[in-house]
C-alpha cells in the first residue's frame, strides 16, 4: 500500500526510543530509534517490530518511549505579533 493511502486510513508517523542491554555488558544501555507509519493505539507495526527483536535479536529491552503524530492534519497558523521588512 502508498504512503499516502495509509495516512488516508489513519496510520501516523510513529517514533519509538528502544533503550536495551548491551548483550555483553548488560549493566550498560543503548538507545535506539525506530520510525515508521503506524496505528495507534495498538501500533501493530511497532509491535511486530518488537517481537522479531525479541526474537532474533540478543539484546533483552529495557524500556520502549512512543510518540505519534498525525501527518494529514488542519493547517496550523501562529500569529507572532511582530512584521519585518526586507529591503
Amino acid at each position: 500500500m502508498r504512503t499516502i493511502e495509509l495516512k488516508l486510513r489513519g496510520y501516523r508517523l510513529t517514533t519509538a526510543e528502544i533503550l536495551y542491554h548491551l548483550p555483553d555488558h548488560p549493566g550498560l544501555l543503548q538507545s535506539f530509534i525506530w520510525q515508521d507509519l503506524d496505528m495507534a493505539p495498538a501500533f501493530p507495526v511497532l509491535n511486530k517490530f518488537l517481537k522479531f527483536w525479541e526474537t532474533s535479536i540478543e539484546a533483552r529491552l529495557h524500556s520502549v518511549r512512543v510518540a505519534a503524530l498525525g501527518i494529514i492534519s488542519d493547517a496550523e497558523l501562529k500569529v507572532t505579533g511582530s512584521e519585518y521588512i526586507l529591503n
